[in-house]
C-alpha cells in the first residue's frame, strides 16, 4: 500500500506537454513564475473546481470508490488537495525535490530531527539559532529523546563545523542569515566539510526565504521555512515546511507526521498561497526599506551597533552579497544605556509595533534577551551578540521615511 501512496506522489510532479498544464516544481522559469503557477492551473481542474485561484479543500477525510481504490491521501494528516499545491509551489522555488508542511516553523523542525535522528545519535549547530530551536536542542531532545547537539565555538570557521562532526552525526543545521544578530554562515563551505563526512545538511531559510537566497545552490539538502514570517507576511498564518529529498520527506510525513498530527491546516495553506504570489515583490520592498535603515541607525548618535548585512562594516557583507539576491527586511540594533535604553526606545516608538514575531508587512520589533532568547544563558547570549540593549526590527513595507522619523524620535529620547 505505502508503494502505491508514494507512486501517487510522485505523479502529481509528473509534467509533459498532453499532460497537467501546471508547472513542475523543477520547470525552468523564473522565481515569480513558480509562485503564481507551480502546481495549479485554472482549467486543469475547471470539472471540480471552477475557480480561478487554487481551491481550499476544508475535509478531513477523502471518499473513495470502491473498496480496491483507496485514495492518497486518505486522512487530512498526511496531505489535503490545497496542501499539496503549497509544497509543490515551495518546493519549486526552494530548488527542492519535494515538501512537507507542518503546524509551525518550530514543528517543522521538530519533525525533521525526529525522523532523521536516533538516541545516541547527534545534530550539529550553532547558537546563532533562533529561540524555540536553541529550546529542542538543549532541553527538550536530550532530556526526551537522548539526541545530543553539539555547538560550534566558531561559526564563521569551516574547521570548527568539522571539528564537531563525528560518526554519530545525523544532520548539521544552519541559520543563515540568523535571528536575531544577521550572522551570515558560509553555505558553501560548510556544506562541502559535512558532505566529505557524509553528513547531510539542513538551512533554516525563514529570514531570507527562497526570493533572497536559495540554499539548495550552494549544495544544501534540506531547507525549513516558518511560513508565519516572511512568507505569509501579514502575521495571520501559523505554519511551517521542509523542502527536501522526496524519500525524506516522505519518510516523514507517513511516519512522523501522520502520527504526531501537527499539521498546516488547508484554510492556513490556501491564505498562504494568495500571499506567496507577491513574495518576490515584497522581499524587494522589505529589503530597499531595510537599507535605508539601517544607514540611519547606524549613523545615530544613540546607537553603538547595526548588524544588518547590507552595510559593509557587517563582518560578512561580502559573503552576504554572494549567497544572497538582497539582505532582507530583518534587522537589529543596539542602542545606549543597555536594557533601560532599550525599553525607553520602544515604549516610545508610535508606528512601529511591539510584537514577538517578524516579516510582517508592519514594522514591528521586540527585545531578544527578554523574550525569544530568554533560554540562553547571558554568557550564551554575549557570545553571539545579544547584548541587553539590542532591539530586533524587522522592517515592513512602509513609506521609508515614515519608519525613520518614528525611530528618530525615540531615539532622540535617550
Amino acid at each position: 500500500m505505502k508503494d502505491d501512496k508514494h507512486f501517487f506522489l510522485r505523479e502529481a510532479w509528473t509534467y509533459n506537454p498532453d499532460g497537467p498544464r501546471f508547472l513542475r516544481a523543477d520547470a525552468d522559469t523564473g522565481f515569480e513564475t513558480k509562485t503564481l503557477h507551480t502546481g495549479f492551473h485554472p482549467l486543469d481542474s475547471k470539472a471540480d473546481f471552477s475557480s480561478f485561484t487554487p481551491p481550499m479543500v476544508q475535509s478531513v477525510t477523502f471518499p473513495y470508490d470502491t473498496f480496491e481504490q483507496i485514495p492518497c491521501p486518505v486522512y487530512g494528516r498526511t496531505q489535503t488537495p490545497t496542501n499539496r499545491v503549497l509544497e509543490q509551489r515551495l518546493a519549486a522555488i526552494e530548488g527542492g525535490e519535494a515538501c512537507l508542511t507542518a503546524g509551525s516553523g518550530s514543528q517543522a523542525l521538530f519533525n525533521l530531527i525526529f525522523t532523521i535522528a536516533r538516541p545516541g545519535d547527534n545534530i550539529v549547530t550553532s547558537l546563532n539559532i533562533f529561540g524555540e530551536g536553541y529550546k529542542q536542542a538543549t532541553d527538550i531532545f536530550p532530556k526526551r529523546c537522548n539526541i545530543n547537539f553539539k555547538f560550534v565555538e566558531n561559526p564563521a570557521d569551516p574547521a570548527s563545523w568539522d571539528a564537531q562532526i563525528d560518526d554519530k552525526t545525523k544532520l548539521v543545521w544552519i541559520e543563515t542569515p540568523s535571528n536575531p544578530t544577521l550572522f551570515i554562515t558560509d553555505l558553501k563551505a560548510v556544506t562541502d566539510v559535512a558532505h566529505a563526512k557524509k553528513v547531510p545538511v539542513c538551512v533554516d531559510n525563514t529570514t531570507c526565504t527562497a526570493a533572497l537566497q536559495r540554499p539548495m545552490d550552494f549544495g544544501v539538502d534540506i531547507v525549513i521555512l516558518s511560513i508565519s514570517k516572511f512568507i505569509s507576511g501579514n502575521g495571520s498564518i501559523l505554519g511551517g515546511a521542509v523542502v527536501g529529498p522526496e524519500e525524506l520527506i516522505e519518510d516523514i510525513r507517513w511516519n512522523t507526521t501522520e502520527f504526531v498530527g501537527s499539521i498546516m491546516q488547508p484554510t492556513e495553506a490556501w491564505m498562504t498561497l494568495q500571499y506567496i504570489e507577491t513574495l518576490g515583490m515584497r522581499m524587494e520592498k522589505h529589503s530597499s526599506n531595510a537599507q535605508r535603515v539601517a544607514e540611519f541607525l547606524e549613523s545615530h548618535a544613540n546607537v553603538t551597533h547595526v548588524n544588518y548585512s547590507g552595510l559593509k562594516s557587517h563582518p560578512q557583507h561580502k559573503l552576504a552579497c554572494d549567497q544572497m539576491k538582497a539582505h532582507g527586511g530583518l534587522m537589529s540594533f543596539v542602542v545606549k544605556n543597555g536594557m533601560d535604553g532599550a525599553a525607553t526606545v520602544m515604549n516610545h516608538l508610535k508606528l512601529v509595533v511591539h510584537a514577538v514575531t517578524f516579516g510582517t508587512s508592519r514594522t514591528i520589533c521586540m527585545h531578544p534577551p527578554t523574550i525569544t532568547h530568554e533560554h540562553m544563558t547571558k554568557q550564551e547570549r554575549e557570545s553571539v551578540g545579544i547584548d541587553d540593549g539590542l532591539i530586533r526590527l524587522s522592517v515592513g513595507i512602509e513609506t521609508p521615511e515614515d519608519i525613520i522619523a518614528d525611530l528618530e524620535q525615540a531615539l532622540n529620547l535617550l
